[in-house]
């Protein structure tokens, strides 16, 4: 990626992908882990359907990647988000930053860019935190019987989402 344009003074995370350095493109990261679900998807018709089946690295409780770093090392599939590739990543949650900015649309409320607060994806509803398994920790059913919705849908309460504004007082 390119390096930033010192005469756009708009936040990163407002400007274009394309200008972003890797750290930025990295920080518009949420966290929400919903990326590392398993998703099927029907050959026919291209419906996706996610899981709450999660990636083995995942950490179920904080949402996050517990070897982020060598990932790609112990689970060779999983995918590096490139802005090259943005088009080919139809699986991406609704509430994802990457397919969100790709789309023309600004970060909401919530993300932790906007809030200062990496907890206000939790408290949101948009992290896997504390909703998921991890795929060696699950009993052996029928990958169908993990299909569930949320994690393809924004959900009400980060729609509603708003900042608490603390007033100093005097």
């Amino acid at each position: 990626m390119s390096e930033s344009n010192p005469t756009d003074d708009r936040p990163f995370w407002e400007r274009p992908l394309e200008s972003l350095t890797h750290a930025e493109w990295e920080a518009l990261c949420d966290g929400c882990g919903r990326c590392c679900l398993h998703k099927l998807e029907d050959e026919d018709s291209g419906e996706l359907a996610f899981t709450w089946l999660a990636c083995d690295l995942l950490d179920c409780e904080t949402g996050y990647c517990s070897d982020y770093t060598n990932r790609r090392d112990f689970v060779p599939d999983c995918i590096q988000l490139t802005r090259k590739d943005l088009p080919h990543y139809h699986w991406l949650p609704p509430t994802c930053a990457y397919r969100l900015r790709f789309e023309g649309h600004p970060l909401p409320a919530w993300h932790p860019l906007l809030s200062g607060d990496p907890e206000t994806v939790r408290r949101a509803r948009v992290s896997v935190a504390g909703r998921v398994i991890r795929e060696q920790d699950a009993p052996d059913l029928p990958l169908i019987d993990y299909v569930v919705d949320w994690p393809g849908e924004v959900p009400e309460s980060a729609r509603l989402w708003r900042p608490v504004v603390r007033l100093p007082r005097e």
